[in-house]
């Protein structure tokens, strides 16, 4: 997936993407279910403008350069996809189900083939028909270099598709997708992908008829198939307003409630200022949400002490954890005795502490995030308790060698307040000093630090990370980090540990052929464990996210596939 930049998370004021994740603060809702229900002491009803204030742009506002239906979700508001997520509070909204489709595929035998079947009456809002050709057309252009920074997934799954350049280049387009008439699509992989159904929730599967395509110019006006059409898209972001597009139909869309006339999207906004907006709830701010700024811990004091204000917290959980990140290819981090001693010696509750507290976030000690989903399986393989075990961590350094403690450097981001910050390194650095073992920090500028740990070249021995989820399934979660055939030597690398074990790559691919999402989740869980055995990473935490909303806010709705209040539910006092 994406690393936490994707759905950001800057603890002072702000929370993730795509972007968008446990405890509770003292007051206020103390999950997605309660914050609904906080908001619906009068019953939703259409009309009226929802505003959006945002610090982060929603840039690229074209379906082949968004990675996912983040951005707060308002993307979806605009473009439908084959699937798309359930629109429920909770591990409730982790189900995919269909969109454009009448369901959510059938698979071949051998999950290679995917054929999905449109519904009936869909409309762009010009009133003209989708078609699957549309769709084809649609991801097509996200293979256009000029249209980059969507998903890369399809290039790598689908036959033939990895040096294809889009429909600009070659107009004949990819033979892997076929419409052999205007209302079925199939899909043929490269390898068995139980995942696809996740996939299609992504924006590239949003259709684009060819005669409308203005190439870089479309996300100024794009076509719209969702329940809103875009009036204005200002600067590449900053400032989107949408209006009801009267094409769209609930009888071909049982997903998005479309509440408000209008929503008005404001971006670039100072995270503080935003926070004291929603607070005050004056004026149009009583019908203000935020989609990616998180109350930081002093802001959640002050909530503390007012009902009115807790009772408008919106709390979120998305697929992501922060983990220590090993190369054993680095000495000493070659001996898995000092890799468990260094497990054994982390105190998490002070990396919670750094973090920004219980109410921002959770101990973890599984990679894969604490949701079935994802095939979450309790575990600790080096059970130190909540705030470490020195003693254990000092009896495996003698068993590796280091009798007198060792001297290592621990590599983070200079990014005050972020998960890979110089916050959580000190935290680290001080458990590790109560072991014997010496840390010497190693700060970086944001960019710099990502250069260099995510590189084979220049990856160090122990570093600051955090992985995230593109859809709520194990696949995107321990592949990208522990499958040795995504080792990339000549770009950006997230396995760190450069993991190219067999077993480990045989099961990823038995998981991948399974096409009940359930039953694959037991086994992502089950590797999961495996892995963490072998103490390639740490576990730290898994962040929480806190959000005001206005006091006007009904409805609200947060799901776990994204973290963040979805607008595509809320209406207006």
């Amino acid at each position: 997936m994406h690393r936490l930049s994707v759905t950001p998370r800057n603890l002072g004021v702000i929370a993730v993407g795509l972007a968008l994740a446990g405890g509770a603060v003292a007051c206020g809702p103390k999950s997605a279910d309660s914050a609904a229900k906080s908001g619906t002491d009068a019953a939703p009803h259409k009309g009226g403008t929802l505003y959006v204030l945002n610090n982060q742009p929603q840039t690229n506002f074209d379906p082949a350069r968004l990675y996912t239906s983040g951005g707060g979700n308002i993307p979806s508001l605009v473009y439908r996809t084959l699937t798309t997520r359930n629109r429920a509070n909770g591990a409730a909204g982790n189900k995919v189900v269909p969109d454009l489709a009448t369901d959510t595929g059938t698979p071949s035998k051998d999950a290679t083939v995917w054929t999905y079947h449109l519904k009936d009456g869909l409309k762009y809002q010009d009133g003209t028909p989708v078609t699957a050709a549309d769709i084809k057309y649609g991801i097509e252009r996200s293979f256009a270099p000029e249209l980059s920074g969507g998903a890369p997934y399809l290039r790598d799954w689908l036959v033939g598709a990895q040096d294809y350049q889009g429909p600009y280049k070659d107009p004949k387009g990819l033979p892997a997708i076929q419409t052999p008439d205007a209302k079925t699509i199939v899909f043929h992989l490269n390898k068995p992908e139980g995942d696809f159904p996740l996939l299609a929730t992504q924006t590239s599967f949003s259709p684009v008829p060819k005669a409308k395509d203005t190439g870089t110019k479309y996300a100024d006006h794009p076509v719209s198939t969702g329940p809103y059409e875009v009036v204005s898209n200002q600067n590449n972001g900053e400032h989107i307003v949408l209006k009801r597009n009267p094409e769209w139909s609930r009888a071909t869309d049982d997903q998005r409630q479309a509440y408000p006339d209008t929503i008005d999207v404001q971006s670039g906004l100072d995270q503080a200022v935003i926070n004291q907006r929603l607070s005050a709830g004056v004026g149009k701010d009583a019908d203000a949400v935020t989609t990616d700024t998180n109350l930081g811990p002093a802001e959640l004091a002050k909530v503390t002490g007012d009902k009115a204000l807790a009772s408008r917290v919106g709390t979120g959980h998305f697929g992501y954890t922060d983990y220590l990140a090993f190369n054993p290819k680095v000495k000493p981090f070659d001996n898995i005795k000092v890799r468990e001693a260094i497990a054994y010696a982390v105190d998490r509750s002070t990396v919670v502490d750094a973090d920004g507290g219980s109410a921002l976030a959770e101990p973890a000690t599984t990679f894969l995030p604490p949701q079935a989903a994802f095939g979450y399986t309790p575990y600790d393989p080096f059970p130190a308790g909540a705030s470490g075990d020195p003693a254990k961590a000092k009896e495996l350094l003698k068993e590796a060698g280091y009798p007198h403690g060792l001297t290592v450097t621990l590599t983070h981001d200079t990014n005050k307040g972020g998960e890979e910050g110089p916050e959580v390194a000190t935290a680290i650095q001080d458990a590790l000093k109560k072991a014997g073992i010496t840390v010497k920090l190693d700060g970086l500028e944001h960019n710099a630090y990502d250069d260099k740990v995510y590189s084979v070249k220049t990856e160090p021995g122990l570093f600051l990370a955090g992985w995230g989820a593109d859809w709520p399934s194990g696949g995107p979660f321990l592949g990208p980090i522990f499958d040795g055939r995504q080792i990339v030597k000549d770009g950006y690398n997230f396995n760190s540990a450069q993991l190219n074990d067999p077993s480990v790559n045989n099961e990823i691919d038995a998981i991948n052929k399974i096409t009940d999402l359930s039953a694959a989740a037991k086994r992502w869980g089950a590797l999961d464990k495996k892995i963490g055995a072998q103490a390639l990473t740490v576990p730290l935490v898994h962040p929480v996210y806190k959000r005001l909303y206005g006091k006007d806010i009904r409805n609200v709705v947060i799901s776990d596939w994204t973290g963040v209040l979805d607008v595509s539910q809320v209406a207006v006092k």
